[in-house]
């Protein structure tokens, strides 16, 4: 019997491998993406040519909603003080160009069907339920993430020794999947398949931490 339930997103923190889990998965999201053109010197007409300068990061930008009022527990302390973390920069991480510690990157995914890879460069968050002692419990957060690399360009790792044929292996850890697997690999989330099919896996979704896997060529 399959699992009906829907994918939850989740906000992974990819220096330290930890995720949030969306309460709730946004009910709708967008992208945004700018390019930088120039009018070049053209004085013998009346309009210039343009000239391209190159592409800005894209942008994905998104609502979360959480909820605790039946647990009557503090929505922050349950859900959303773990996103602010994410803009909070981190000393033990250094910035190669200054030394400076800097806030972690991040990758929004939503089941095995995409991932973002970003920094999170907007948080906004409203509260718009209390308990009578002023406890918050109700929230809703804006999240804006801008894109850290052009994925269309990302080509496969190279192979490592450990596998046949040039395959690579993966050794799992606490909280992998499949998709995560994939995207760390390919730089695609949803070429989970080829990883369970070389695996011989059934039980796609639960991976156990020690197993080692072993990465297919694509």
């Amino acid at each position: 019997m399959s699992d009906a339930s829907p994918a939850k997103a989740t906000i992974t923190n990819l220096d330290t491998k930890r995720s949030v889990e969306c309460m709730f998965n946004p009910k709708e999201y967008s992208f945004s993406k700018t390019n930088t053109w120039n009018p070049g010197e053209t004085p013998s007409k009346n309009a210039p040519e343009m000239q391209f300068k190159g592409g800005q990061p894209a942008t994905l930008t998104l609502q979360l909603f959480f909820d605790t009022y039946a647990s009557g527990k503090d929505v922050r302390k349950e859900y959303t003080d773990a996103l602010w973390g994410l803009m909070v920069i981190d000393p033990s991480l250094k910035d190669p160009k200054n030394e400076y510690g800097r806030p972690p990157k991040v990758l929004f995914q939503w089941g095995r069907n995409w991932a973002f890879e970003a920094v999170i460069t907007s948080l906004k968050q409203q509260f718009t339920l209390f308990l009578n002692d002023g406890t918050p419990v109700r929230a809703t957060v804006d999240v804006t993430f801008q894109q850290m690399r052009d994925t269309s360009q990302l080509a496969p790792q190279n192979p490592t020794s450990g596998g046949v044929g040039g395959e690579r292996v993966w050794h799992v850890n606490a909280g992998d999947t499949l998709s995560w697997i994939a995207y760390r690999e390919y730089g695609d989330a949803t070429k989970w398949r080829l990883i369970a099919d070389a695996n011989r896996l059934t039980h796609v979704r639960e991976l156990t931490p020690g197993t080692i896997l072993v990465i297919p060529n694509e």
